[in-house]
């Protein structure tokens, strides 16, 4: 994993952070390489999607975009998936979580829980005070990214899921 940017007076004043540039396919999805064999770019599963939170990357293959938004995980794209590219009967959804970078501004002393106060799950503790960063319980994130759109700097993004012996 890359070592986080500092953070910069740009990048809190702007809310500007460097990010790696990773492709979140939408929920349920299959294997990335079975994905783009599968997916027909009928953008059927976009359409579908009741909080708009997929759109059409630049390969025409859906994406999920948390910046747009949380993911409900109401179903309706894999419904609408013909293809087989997104398979219902997969079990989570994903195994994304939300992991906090260094740019978390209570880990720089700064007040700030959006995160905490969005998060369906209630699976992020931000220590009172601006006492250190936000921490994620990733046995209780569901990886819908609702925390991800509403951090100001940009430090909470969608991972692979922490295997849980290493949160216990």
């Amino acid at each position: 994993m890359a070592a986080s940017a500092p953070l910069t007076r740009r990048a809190l004043l702007f809310g500007h952070s460097p990010a790696e540039a990773v492709v979140l396919r939408p929920p349920w999805a299959v294997d990335d390489d079975l994905f783009a064999s599968r997916c027909t770019r009928c953008d059927d599963c976009v359409r579908a999607c009741p909080e708009q939170v997929l759109l059409r990357d630049s390969d025409g293959l859906p994406r999920f975009d948390p910046a747009r938004g949380e993911c409900t995980f109401c179903g309706d794209c894999a419904s609408a998936c013909a293809s087989g590219a997104l398979l219902a009967s997969v079990s989570p959804p994903w195994g994304l979580r939300a992991q906090v970078g260094g740019d978390c501004l209570p880990g720089h002393g700064v007040v700030c829980a959006s995160c905490r106060e969005i998060c369906p799950a209630s699976a992020i503790h931000v220590p009172p005070g601006g006492h250190g960063a936000a921490v994620v319980a990733a046995e209780r994130c569901t990886g819908c990214g609702a925390c991800v759109g509403i951090c100001p700097v940009g430090a909470i993004a969608l991972k692979g899921r922490v295997p849980l012996e290493a949160v216990a």
